[in-house]
């Protein structure tokens, strides 16, 4: 296994996903204004997506459009034929570990057979909406655990790529634990789980380290990817990372180069 030696650790991964620093980094483009898009759900233009460090179809970004399918394979082969529930996690903060998500589940919505749902779960430092330029103005996942009664529907955007959907955080919170561990949240996951059988669902969590959130979110879903710093998360700090979830949960650890 590239760059880790930890025998102990390579016991607990089913599979390393490894990418390469420049598989992983979108290119970057100029700070130019980011067009509107005219009407919720018009497909943004690849120069937009960029902006939004996002992959599409196009050849300029394909190298890393081919990593994260290489990840959604791996993905489809451990899930068979139902939809599931994939928690994506860093290692450490800022590892990336948003990029990662977003664009797994850009990744999925690729084939017009399937939808995603990103949900950004890290209530702490909630940013999906703002990378991806939406305004949440009907609230987000932590609104609807205090306020079930507005619905999910209502906190589900459209995000400029077709068949991906955002569930933003919704109101900032220093502590998330109980939102995560209540019967209400997990009813949302199943709900939302099982209204659409395409339906591919993504758990943007916060870092492994320093908070239980990521622990916790584990037990709602069904596979775990584990984002790692290349060359900056140590195989130790990945071992003991990785020891926190059920090793048949374990998808592999993804390598990322840029947060």
């Amino acid at each position: 296994m590239k760059n880790i030696e930890d025998d102990n650790m390579s016991d607990r991964i089913s599979e390393v996903l490894e990418a390469a620093a420049h598989n992983l980094e979108l290119r970057k483009t100029s700070s130019q204004s980011i067009a509107r898009m005219h009407e919720e759900g018009g497909a943004l233009a690849p120069i937009q997506l960029e902006q939004r460090r996002m992959i599409h179809r196009e050849e300029s970004v394909r190298q890393q459009s081919d990593a994260f399918r290489e990840i959604r394979t791996r993905l489809l082969a451990m899930g068979g034929h139902h939809n599931f529930v994939t928690l994506v996690v860093a290692v450490s903060p800022r590892s990336g570990s948003s990029f990662v998500a977003r664009n797994l589940a850009a990744a999925f919505a690729f084939d017009e057979a399937k939808t995603s749902l990103l949900i950004d779960c890290n209530v702490r430092y909630p940013n999906q909406h703002k990378v991806m330029g939406i305004e949440p103005a009907r609230g987000g996942l932590i609104d609807l655990m205090d306020h079930p009664a507005i619905g999910i529907e209502s906190i589900i955007y459209h995000t400029g790529v077709p068949h991906l959907r955002l569930i933003p955080a919704g109101k900032s919170r220093e502590s998330s634990s109980e939102y995560f561990t209540s019967h209400r949240m997990r009813a949302v996951i199943d709900s939302l789980r099982s209204r659409y059988a395409d339906r591919y669902i993504f758990l943007d969590g916060p870092s492994i380290k320093g908070a239980p959130d990521a622990r916790i979110l584990a037990d709602l879903a069904d596979f775990v990817v584990v984002v790692a710093g290349y060359g900056k998360d140590t195989p130790g700090a990945i071992s003991q990372a990785l020891s926190h979830f059920e090793p048949s949960k374990l998808a592999g650890v993804v390598f990322n180069q840029a947060p």
